[in-house]
């Protein structure tokens, strides 16, 4: 062979090289798998801070052995760096697919680069991210959960229909969630849109419970000793999950009120303490989140597998359940 044939030859092979490399740029994408080994999904799951926590968990591990899907989970007892850890982990042990569940918004640019380059496909559940630069959604498959912003609206929405007072000062406090976290931030945002259109309507104090009943608690009997010594009265609380709300629950009675009569109560996730709650008459109304995205995650896992396309955007279909509901409702609650 000539010299220049040889060159040529190599030449040929280095662009084709190239353009292989140029075709993957920025889609994920995943290596074909033999029918008989089993895919592996990696979890990372933010902890076990409520009952709708929980419930996920629990979801996502029976539905991953009903469809023989061999599940590394791991809890990051709600810390970004624990999650950070597990995420390259799971790169590390090269599974075929990786799902979490963001604990706050943002900090996740260095490892999804790290698994986009790996061509490992990542779904998130539950919460969606930011990143400091470029689009976020180049770096996930698909996002599947619920709209926490139209929670929020919804919360809104059914504390003015109950309330019915078009001039009256209504003072609302508010239990918010994880500092930094999506649902936090998005609920907050959708009960403020409704606010706004009522004027009389005002959050007169809020402060982050972290999404735990112990964190609700204590935050609550601060807001009732602040108000009084404000000379303020609460006649609302709105809390961003149940478990806070049942913290706050006990904290009211403690100060001497009735919580559901003297402090009306919404809060969301719609966990069966809050349908406990109202059938107690101690709850107004909560507005469902459900945690059971179990068995869509297994079928995106498969999905992706096989070399199909998710779409962009999974939403899970929730409604509103006032206290008049709540015995009937209960025994239909799976979580």
């Amino acid at each position: 062979m000539s010299k220049w044939k040889k060159v040529t030859i190599a030449l040929s092979v280095g662009i084709m090289m190239l353009t292989l490399a140029g075709c993957s740029g920025t889609k994920q994408e995943t290596a074909a798998k033999p029918a008989d080994k089993k895919i592996v999904l990696g979890f990372s799951q933010i902890g076990a801070e409520s009952e709708w926590r929980t419930a996920n968990t629990e979801s996502i591990k029976a539905s991953a052995q009903a469809a023989g899907i061999e599940l590394k989970f791991s809890d990051a007892q709600q810390k970004q760096e624990n999650q950070i850890k597990a995420l390259r982990s799971f790169i590390q042990q090269k599974v075929d697919v990786i799902a979490f569940s963001p604990v706050v918004e943002t900090g996740w640019d260095a490892v999804l680069q790290e698994a986009k380059a790996a061509k490992i496909p990542v779904i998130l559940t539950d919460r969606s991210i930011k990143m400091s630069s470029g689009n976020a959604e180049d770096y996930y498959v698909t996002f599947m959960g619920s709209d926490f912003v139209e929670e929020g609206r919804r919360a809104g929405k059914w504390l003015v229909d109950f309330m019915k007072k078009d001039n009256e000062a209504v003072n609302i406090v508010e239990l918010q969630g994880t500092v930094g976290s999506a649902p936090a931030i998005d609920r907050k945002a959708g009960f403020e849109e409704i606010l706004k259109q009522h004027a009389n309507y005002k959050v007169i104090k809020s402060q982050t419970g972290d999404f735990t009943r112990a964190k609700g608690k204590e935050v609550m009997e601060s807001f009732l000793k602040s108000a009084k010594a404000d000379g303020q009265k609460i006649d609302v609380l709105y809390a961003h999950n149940d478990d806070m709300a049942i913290g706050a629950i006990q904290a009211i009675e403690e100060a001497g009120l009735k919580p559901g009569k003297d402090i009306i109560i919404v809060s969301i996730d719609g966990v069966k303490g809050a349908f406990e709650a109202m059938i107690a008459g101690k709850l107004n109304a909560t507005i469902e989140c459900s945690p059971l995205l179990g068995d869509q995650l297994m079928t995106a896992a498969k999905d992706l597998v096989a070399g199909k396309t998710l779409d962009k955007r999974i939403v899970t279909k929730e409604g509103v359940f006032p206290a008049d509901v709540a015995a009937k409702e209960l025994p239909n609650r799976k979580y």
